[in-house]
């Protein structure tokens, strides 16, 4: 669903500059920069993200979680912005050790197609890292001509 909210077009191009500004590694700036769009449109989910993204990157994670939060509601849980906030979220998790707090929002994310999500999933399910250090084992004993 397209957003229509006041102030969206302005939020949206003071958005793409937080983006040039954290890609060149100005991450305060780009912050501050997110932060102006959220204020010229506080409906704008994809900005919450962003900002979480810099603020992840600043080596702010309490921060993050919150925009990310916001993120999440703006979103009713649902589209991309959603998709992309379970995503970061669930990375803070797993940094924390929370694997059930990370698995179940790479879950969310991988029912929104998100191929990483769906790949931390795995990464997370002990029975499939089992089975893939299993067959990574066969393979490599095939290789070297082992029979076992």
């Amino acid at each position: 669903v397209p957003i229509t909210a006041t102030g969206i077009e302005e939020s949206r191009n003071l958005e793409k500059e937080g983006v040039r500004l954290a890609e060149t590694g100005q991450l305060d700036a780009a912050i501050r920069k997110f932060s102006e769009a959220i204020e010229k449109c506080p409906m704008n989910p994809s900005a919450y993200n962003n900002k979480a993204q810099a603020l992840r990157l600043a080596g702010k994670p309490e921060e993050a979680l919150t925009d990310l939060e916001q993120a999440i509601i703006i979103s009713k849980g649902t589209g991309k912005s959603a998709c992309q906030a379970f995503v970061q979220r669930a990375m803070i998790h797993r940094l924390r050790g929370e694997d059930d707090l990370a698995r179940a929002d790479f879950q969310k994310a991988a029912d929104f197609g998100s191929s990483f999500a769906k790949i931390q999933m795995v990464a997370l399910n002990p029975y499939a890292a089992m089975c893939n250090k299993m067959l990574s084992e066969v393979f490599n004993n095939l290789k070297e001509g082992k029979s076992e």
